[in-house]
Parts: structure tokens; C-alpha cells; sequence
């Protein structure tokens, strides 16, 4: 598991300044378990793709968006790339009223990066001056004000808020909080290619056939089927960032040819994966 980019101490605390901001570049991947923090968090990339977790779902996230997740909010990170180069800006619970009460991928307007780059500069937990508590308070409104860059989980927004280029879309993968659907999901996630017909799911997670499907769609708003889907083509853009051949990725993820995952993936994000791979900019 990879440090804290802040001591815990410090995200802990209401002292200090109503924002911190930090960035770190390093070599290798940064895989962050499950944590908290009493300070809500900012945070995104440079370049490449983040993969986030909340109680609410996971997401893939490219670098022209940021992941917002309150105060106490449980979440885990893991960069994707032979090296990671990212930034993140905490934010004291005190100042949180006005910012999303849930966790959510946001728009990073070219104001956000360049005032985190700004701040990222301060000098430890020494009082903000008059200039600095303005520019803390442009971090505060433009997260505030962000444009989501996705609507709820879904893969497709609306034509027109929709960003043109696929590499800009972040991929989100809705949890159900039902303890049984739950279970099949989790598993899922952890291996997408697991070759389960919708019976052995159903044995799995001791539900009928009908249950399952039935409140597996009300809760994530997708078909077991898609779900799997969506699971696969996650994990197929982090080994895709990490370097991993398209031929490895498609046969590990339980597709009968590279041709057929390909077909999926053009389908999913309007490129081939060696088209998306230059995109990205890994």
C-alpha cells in the first residue's frame, strides 16, 4: 500500500488551512486500501487513469476529471502506468456545507488545475494570507460549481455535455447495497472474465433467477449482463494504461477472439483500444 499523500494527522484535522493542497510524481503504481479522513478530498491525475472506490460504485478516471469525496467518506485509489503523477486538494469539514454530499467525478476546469498548482506551493499549515484565502475560496467554488463529468454511473450523457473525445470519459460502475446482490458484484469486480450464467450467480447469492435479475436492474440501473460488461471493459482500460498487450487483455477477460473484444470496446467507447491507448497520452 502506497503512504498517504497527506499524514493522517493533518487530513484528520480541522486546524490549519481551510485547503491543502499537495502533489506528488513518483515512479511506479500508487494503490491507496480503504481509508477515511474527516477533511473531503479533491482528487485527480496528470495523466493517465485513476481507479476509484466508494460505497457507491467504482469509477475509471482519465485525467481531465477529478474524483470530489466528502468528509468520513470511505474510498480507495489506484493509478494505472509505470509511473503516477497526481495531485489532490483537502478541504476542512467546516467548509464542506456547500460542496456534493456524495462522492462524484467531476470536470477539471483549467481555473481548478492551475489554482491547485498555486496552492500545492503554500508552506505548510502556516496561516493563509489575503490572497492565498481567496484563491482558497476559487478552489472551494469551482468544486462547488463542477460540471459532473458523467450523469449518475451511466456511459453515455447527454450528446451535448458528452465529452467528443473517448479517452475523456470516465467509465462508472454502480455497487447495489443489498448484502446478497452485493456478493455477486464484488466478485465480479474482482474477476470480470468468471464465465457464471445468470443460475449459478443467482445459487451464489441464494436468490432465484428472477430476484436477482429483477433487483440487480433496480438497484444499479443495469442488467447483470451489462453490469459484467461494464466490469470487464474497466478492467480492460486499467491493463491498457498499465502497458498490457490488447491480445492478453481480451483472452484474459474470457473473450472468445481479440476481434470480438475489440468489437465490444469500439462499441463501448467509439475507438479501438490502440486508438483510445494514444488518447489517453500513457
Amino acid at each position: 500500500m502506497s503512504d498517504p499523500l497527506l499524514a493522517a494527522l493533518r487530513a484528520d484535522s480541522a486546524d490549519g488551512p481551510v485547503v491543502i493542497a499537495v502533489t506528488m510524481a513518483r515512479a511506479g503504481v500508487r494503490d491507496t486500501a480503504a481509508h477515511r479522513h474527516a477533511r473531503g478530498q479533491l482528487f485527480g491525475a496528470h495523466r493517465g487513469l485513476l481507479t476509484v472506490g466508494t460505497a457507491q460504485g467504482r469509477w475509471v478516471v482519465p485525467a481531465t476529471d477529478a474524483v470530489w469525496v466528502p468528509p468520513q467518506a470511505e474510498h480507495s485509489l489506484c493509478s494505472h502506468g509505470a509511473a503516477f503523477s497526481g495531485w489532490s486538494v483537502y478541504v476542512a469539514e467546516s467548509a464542506c456545507a456547500a460542496l456534493p454530499a456524495q462522492a462524484c467525478a467531476l470536470r477539471v476546469s483549467g481555473l481548478l488545475r492551475e489554482a491547485v498548482a498555486r496552492a500545492a506551493q503554500w508552506p505548510g499549515d502556516a496561516p493563509l494570507g489575503p490572497a492565498q484565502a481567496r484563491l482558497a475560496q476559487v478552489l472551494l467554488d469551482e468544486i462547488a460549481l463542477g460540471e459532473p463529468a458523467l450523469s449518475g454511473f451511466a456511459l453515455d450523457g447527454p450528446a451535448l455535455s458528452r465529452p467528443a473525445d473517448p479517452a475523456q470519459r470516465p467509465i462508472g460502475l454502480p455497487m447495489p447495497t443489498d448484502p446478497h446482490l452485493l456478493r455477486v458484484a464484488q466478485a465480479l469486480a474482482d474477476d470480470p472474465a468468471d464465465p457464471r450464467g445468470l443460475a449459478e450467480w443467482a445459487a451464489f447469492a441464494h436468490l432465484s433467477e428472477r430476484s436477482l435479475s429483477r433487483r440487480f436492474a433496480a438497484q444499479t440501473g443495469q442488467s447483470l449482463l451489462q453490469w459484467r460488461q461494464r466490469a470487464r471493459l474497466m478492467r480492460a482500460l486499467e491493463r491498457l494504461a498499465a502497458g498490457d498487450a490488447v491480445t492478453a487483455i481480451a483472452l484474459d477477460l474470457g473473450y472468445d477472439s481479440v476481434s470480438a473484444f475489440i468489437a465490444m470496446f469500439r462499441r463501448s467507447l467509439g475507438a479501438t483500444p490502440t486508438a483510445y491507448l494514444k488518447r489517453l497520452g500513457t
